[in-house]
């Protein structure tokens, strides 16, 4: 069963940046599409960005031009680097698989107030 482990999260003012990870177990990492998706409170969950087993990727409106999803297989971990953090990002992070989806882990909660 492939556990994720997102960390990386904090408190942070508007206008900084955070860079967040997930390592995952298990050998499908490397052949499935990830996302890093975020729950805000009273919200549901969303998919904010995309990346494929190919490297190729997508991003929400919202997040488009602040953030940057990469993967390296070779360490069976997906990143995402945030920059230009607005308060309406605070959320807790998860990342997962596009389709049949692992068990969530414990997300990492983003912060951004001043």
């Amino acid at each position: 069963q492939v556990q994720l482990v997102e960390s990386g999260g904090g408190l942070v003012q508007p206008g900084g940046s955070l860079r967040l990870s997930c390592a995952a177990s298990g050998r499908i990492f490397r052949t499935n599409g990830m996302g890093w998706y975020r729950q805000a409170p009273g919200k549901q969950r969303e998919l904010v960005a995309q990346i494929t087993r190919l490297g190729n990727t997508n991003y929400a409106d919202s997040v488009k031009g602040r953030f940057t999803i990469s993967r390296d297989n070779a360490k069976n971990t997906v990143y995402l680097q945030m920059i230009n953090l607005k308060p309406e990002d605070t959320a807790v992070y998860y990342c997962n698989f596009l389709s049949n989806f692992a068990s969530w882990g414990q997300g990492t909660q983003v912060t951004v107030s001043s």
